[in-house]
């Protein structure tokens, strides 16, 4: 069965399970009604017959009816996650098509003045942070992100890549740990307000008074209930529970403080905690995974009950969002109570809520690597070494259906080295620098690659190839992209100062001015380059720079993608050669688009 066949097959089981559990759930709700008045009539009747015995009957009733309810939603529940499950599975259909609308883009981490994250499509539609994402909470996708944008060290690399080993193969539990993740809705503005509430002072577990008053409340409100019901005035009554006002307002104050900081979060950690509890339940063999798991069942706690407790209390102290939530204040000083519950709850857990959150987010971007492997299977995972150079064997690019994707071997040493590489419009040449930086942004990550072999050493990749203007600034797109090379020198001069060797991907650099201008600039600027040692690729219409390889004494190698031209049709191969290209196309595809002037010929 091929893994389209096998997610077609997913989909239907998951619908059809779906379908079953939503009408055993509808069959049932006409049960709950009746169970419902059949109920109440029959303690009616008891009541009738001696008020003990309908007291008995309606608390076993109540206590009966209560584990129907709990019953009947779990069947909803089960069919929820049965669908999402079944919308999975769609997805990664469409997934395979290279179609994958439907998964977060991460835009929102995108940043322009990133060394490469513009230029390689990392983020946005159809990126590579949307081919890949698995994650379903904010802080997941962030870590996620965090992968795609910062190069890991080489230790990181080798446990990452141990780790997706182990999950590529667990399809039903990546999935499930997918389902449960997609139950969540969570804003990454209010995780970092309950961050700063970790370090917040107490209110009521540093006051003794109030610490004792909290837990006296609901005696003293019973006790003066009490006495009015002995026919006190209820002036008197009201007088009596002054103490409870004067405390009241004395802490509102405070108590709404504490209030913003944690209520939000609710929803999310509850969500949280369902997801930890996957992790927690599975056995893991990779030292990584296992560390990981480690983080959330060290504790007596674990850490899904510690959370999904955290949520229960913040939940409790929603419950200032009621009205009738000043009853519930004047009877036990409610919020007084559930604020001591949190401080009790963070006193307990303050140093490991932080470790919970990266060990989840962690897994998240984990298994998000290893769908990305499952579904392209044919990818293998980089050698990475302390080596001199970058050598690739069937190298693609990830992002172009198989059907489509071309090929190429591609060697480099990366210090003081550079590939020019020359061709017609059209050609690839951009995309094959985006394939070779691409391919290295996701080695660095710890995950596979999308070639036949790659060999890869430390390096920071910059890129210069989608430069432009900012009316901000006033800023030219040619004076853009000079600041931007200007950033490449200077990480190519600080690099072996405690930096990664610098590998550069140029497109067509110093476009906008004039072609003496443009030559002469670009051929300073690759001088330039080899004396800092710095290595690259730079994908360039400039025929004549190709005679620098000449003069650099084996530093600049020529390497072109040609076109041919059949029956006046464009013939593409988008395979790299040696030497300086030799075709054009410009006249043939301006004819072809209804452009003509006098003489012009092909």
């Amino acid at each position: 069965m091929t893994i389209h066949e096998l997610y077609q097959q997913r989909a239907k089981d998951f619908s059809l399970q779906a379908s079953q559990l939503r009408s055993k759930y509808d069959r049932y709700s006409w049960v709950r009604l009746g169970v419902f008045l059949l109920g109440v009539g029959l303690v009616a009747l008891l009541f009738t017959l001696h008020w003990a015995i309908g007291t008995v009957a309606a608390a076993i009733f109540l206590g009966g009816f209560y584990r129907l309810m709990q019953w009947h939603l779990a069947l909803q529940t089960s069919a929820n996650h049965a669908e999402r499950l079944a919308a999975i599975n769609d997805l990664e259909i469409r997934a395979l098509a290279h179609e994958f609308k439907g998964f977060p883009d991460g835009a929102r981490f995108l940043r322009q003045d990133h060394p490469y994250a513009l230029d390689l499509d990392l983020f946005g539609p159809h990126s590579m942070f949307q081919a890949c994402c698995r994650a379903t909470t904010a802080i997941g996708q962030e870590r996620l992100a965090q992968y795609l944008l910062e190069p890991a060290e080489m230790k990181a690399i080798a446990n990452r890549q141990r780790a997706i080993s182990e999950l590529k193969p667990l399809l039903n539990w990546r999935q499930e740990f997918q389902a449960r993740g997609l139950e969540t809705t969570d804003d990454p503005a209010h995780l970092d307000v309950l961050r700063a509430w970790l370090n917040d002072p107490d209110l009521v577990r540093g006051n003794r008074f109030l610490t004792i008053a909290s837990q006296l409340a609901p005696w003293y409100f019973f006790a003066c209930f009490a006495i009015w019901l002995a026919y006190v005035p209820w002036p008197i009554f009201v007088v009596m529970l002054t103490p409870i006002f004067l405390i009241l307002k004395k802490t509102n104050e405070q108590v709404a403080k504490i209030h913003l900081r944690t209520a939000y979060a609710e929803a999310s950690l509850a969500a949280y905690g369902r997801l930890m509890k996957v992790v927690e339940n599975q056995h893991f063999e990779a030292g990584f995974l296992q560390e990981l798991q480690s983080k959330l069942i060290s504790q007596d706690k674990s850490a899904s009950s510690a959370v999904g407790q955290l949520s229960y209390i913040i939940r409790q102290l929603n419950m200032r969002f009621n009205f009738f939530a000043i009853f519930l204040n004047i009877g036990s000083l409610w919020d007084l109570r559930y604020v001591l519950s949190l401080e009790k709850w963070r006193a307990a857990h303050r140093q490991h809520l932080p470790s919970w959150f990266e060990a989840l987010q962690e897994m998240e971007a984990l298994c998000s690597l290893a769908a990305l492997w499952y579904n392209n299977p044919i990818w293998l995972l980089p050698t990475l070494a302390t080596s001199s150079a970058l050598d690739a064997s069937g190298l693609g690019h990830p992002l172009i259906h198989p059907s489509k994707r071309r090929t190429n071997d591609f060697f480099i040493y990366h210090r003081g080295f550079i590939k020019l590489v020359t061709g017609s419009n059209m050609a690839g040449k951009s995309t094959f620098l985006r394939t070779v930086g691409l391919n290295i942004v996701l080695a660095q990550a710890g995950s596979a690659v999308c070639a036949g072999s790659l060999h890869v050493p430390p390096m920071q990749v910059y890129t210069s190839m989608r430069t432009q203007d900012d009316l901000s600034e006033s800023t030219s797109s040619f004076y853009a992209e000079l600041k931007r090379l200007k950033v490449i020198i200077e990480a190519v001069k600080n690099a072996g100062q405690q930096q990664l060797p610098v590998f550069f991907l140029l497109d067509e650099i110093l476009k906008g001015t004039n072609s003496v201008d443009r030559h002469t600039g670009s051929a300073a600027l690759i001088r330039q380059l080899i004396r800092l040692e710095g290595g690259g690729i730079i994908a360039t219409h400039d025929l004549e720079l190709g005679r620098m390889e000449a003069e650099s004494n084996g530093r600049v190698e020529n390497l072109c993608m040609e076109v041919e031209i059949r029956d006046g049709q464009l013939f593409f191969d988008y395979k790299i050669k040696p030497g300086v290209s030799k075709s054009f196309n410009a006249t043939l595809l301006m004819r072809q688009m209804g452009m003509r002037y006098e003489g012009m010929e092909v």
